[in-house]
This record gives structure tokens, C-alpha cells and sequence, in this order.
């Protein structure tokens, strides 16, 4: 039986997203006002063990998991590339054999895509991509559930980015594709996403706007969202800075979107750089719901990883 690895939201189809975000407003229902360590009812994943290998830093990737897998009944280990043979050499599909041997499933969180390509390749347990420099599907899970749950219907959605054209964005145009919602995409030249995403969303039907006008972008707009400038280990911090300066989420920009537009990013937020305080903590920001929303996207991707959904 072929092993379910969730890497990309573009390897799946719209009916197992579909399934992860309907089974996440299920079960983040059923919780209700549940202490947070509490395993649910049925305890879906009682027994099995989940290896979260980071080689970059996180907090709610790393808190995400640990505690979706404690409400699923399973327990996690971590394992940080200073303190592993990953980190002293040790080639990534032998990480992946031996891990497979030990534990029922491997979430990675690093820099080259490749990585995370090759562990797929080499391992005979699910391996979940926790982030990489492409792409970042997990959060996109949680964003669309987010959206959901502010009364956004996906469908003919017209969802704003401002900024830099990063891995965010990337899964962002992913799902556009398979949800069938609309994307405007404001970066300053030089910093668009790559093209083969931009592609392959509007072959699949989404309209994909390019633009150096964030008020183009924002303009009507049902959802809005931003994600820090400077990335992890990024070096050309004060010339990509200057250049994002004017697709900063601010009041004035927001505006410009429908009144009951919502505002979304990732965490963390550099507040007064890519996004003002009166918008971060304003009444259309949303983006706490949507960091606590990051547990229960978790606990459907590793349901649907370890195939308990979408049979």
C-alpha cells in the first residue's frame, strides 16, 4: 500500500482539503471549551508516535503538532538538527530509513525542498512537510479553515497578498487552484512568486492578478494577507525592506477592501513593517483565530496522512 505523505497542496485533490477542513470544524467543535491536553473521544491515533525534525525554528508549527497529536491520542518526539546526526552529516535518506523503523511518522520543517522530497522518497511512513522554502501547506489548511469560519465561502473568493512572493504564497496559489478562489498578488518587481504556481492555478480556473499596486490588489478584495519581509537566514534585509515599504497592510490600504473583509498572516508579525498596529489589532484581524486554528489543521492532515480520512 502506497504511504500518504503530505508535501504539497497541489499533489492532492480538492476533496481530501475539503475533507481536512470539514473534519477540523468537526472536531474542533466537538472540543468545545475542552482543557487543551485532553485527548478527544474516539482517539484516533492512540498508540502511534509522530518525529518532528526541525532545522529551522518554529513555534506554532512545533506547538501545533505536539499538541494535535496529544488530542489524537499519540505522542511526538523532537528532534533539532544541532542535536541529531541530521545536523553532523548524516545523509537525509538514512534519516528516513532509520526513522521509519521507530516511529509512525516523520514531520520536517527545513530550508531546500529537496530535503523534504528525498526524506518522502527513502521513508515507509508519512512524512508531513512542517515548511520549506517553497512551500508551507500545513498553515494554508489552517488559513482556509480560518476563512471558513468568518463566514467566507471559498468559491469566487478574492483573496489580496501584499509583500514578498515567498512560500506562503505559493500554497496560497496552490490551493486558489483547487478551491477555486481568486488571487491578487502585490510585490514590488523583482519579488513575484514563482511563475509555475502562478501557472498552474489559473490553468486549473483561479484568476491570478500580478500587480505592483497594492490599492489594485486590495480593491474589493474579501480576505487580506501578509507574512514577515525578511525570511530565516535572508541577508539582503535592508534593500528588500525598503522595497516592501509600500505593501504594508495599513488602514488606508484596507479600506480599499470590502467592509467586511479579514485580515490574515501567519505569525509572526514584525507590527509597524509589514502590517500597522491599528490593522493587527483591529476588528478585521482575525490572525490569532487563525494561529489557534493551526492545532486543528494539524489534527486532519495527520488523520488524513495516516489514511483515517478520505478512504
Amino acid at each position: 500500500m502506497s504511504v500518504r505523505h503530505f508535501l504539497d497542496l497541489g499533489d492532492y485533490g480538492a476533496n481530501a482539503i475539503a475533507a481536512m477542513i470539514n473534519d477540523a470544524i468537526d472536531r474542533k467543535a466537538a472540543r468545545g471549551d475542552a482543557p487543551k491536553g485532553r485527548v478527544d473521544h474516539d482517539a484516533p491515533l492512540a498508540g502511534l508516535v509522530l518525529a518532528m525534525v526541525f532545522e529551522k525554528n518554529s513555534t506554532r508549527t512545533r506547538v501545533s503538532f505536539e499538541i494535535a497529536m496529544r488530542q489524537l491520542g499519540g505522542t511526538v518526539l523532537v528532534l533539532e538538527a544541532g542535536s541529531s546526526q541530521l545536523g553532523r552529516g548524516e545523509t537525509i535518506a538514512d534519516t528516513a530509513r532509520v526513522l521509519s523503523r521507530m516511529v509512525d511518522a516523520i514531520m520536517l520543517r527545513t530550508d531546500d525542498h529537496s530535503k523534504i522530497e528525498e526524506m518522502a522518497r527513502f521513508a515507509t511512513v508519512p512524512v508531513i512537510n512542517g515548511l520549506t522554502d517553497r512551500s508551507h501547506p500545513c498553515q494554508i489548511v489552517a488559513d482556509l479553515l480560518t476563512m471558513i469560519e468568518h463566514g467566507k465561502a471559498l468559491p469566487g473568493l478574492e483573496v489580496a497578498w501584499f509583500g514578498d512572493g515567498n512560500n506562503v504564497l505559493h500554497s496560497i496559489l496552490e490551493a486558489a487552484g483547487l478551491m477555486k478562489f481568486n488571487v491578487r498578488v502585490a510585490t514590488p518587481a523583482g519579488f513575484e512568486p514563482d511563475m509555475d504556481f502562478v501557472s498552474s492555478a489559473r490553468s486549473a480556473g483561479a484568476t491570478v492578478l500580478l500587480t505592483q499596486d497594492p490599492v489594485e490588489a486590495a480593491r474589493n478584495a474579501d480576505v487580506l494577507i501578509t507574512d514577515t519581509w525578511i525570511s530565516m537566514g535572508q541577508t539582503d534585509a535592508a534593500e528588500k525592506r525598503a522595497a516592501m515599504i509600500p505593501f504594508q497592510v495599513n488602514r488606508s490600504l484596507m479600506d480599499h477592501a470590502k467592509s467586511d473583509a479579514i485580515f490574515l498572516h501567519c505569525l509572526p508579525a514584525h507590527v509597524g513593517e509589514e502590517v500597522s498596529q491599528d490593522v493587527f489589532e483591529g476588528r478585521q484581524s482575525v490572525v490569532f483565530d487563525e494561529a489557534e486554528n493551526r492545532i486543528h489543521a494539524q489534527k486532519s492532515i495527520l488523520l488524513w496522512a495516516f489514511d483515517v480520512l478520505g478512504k
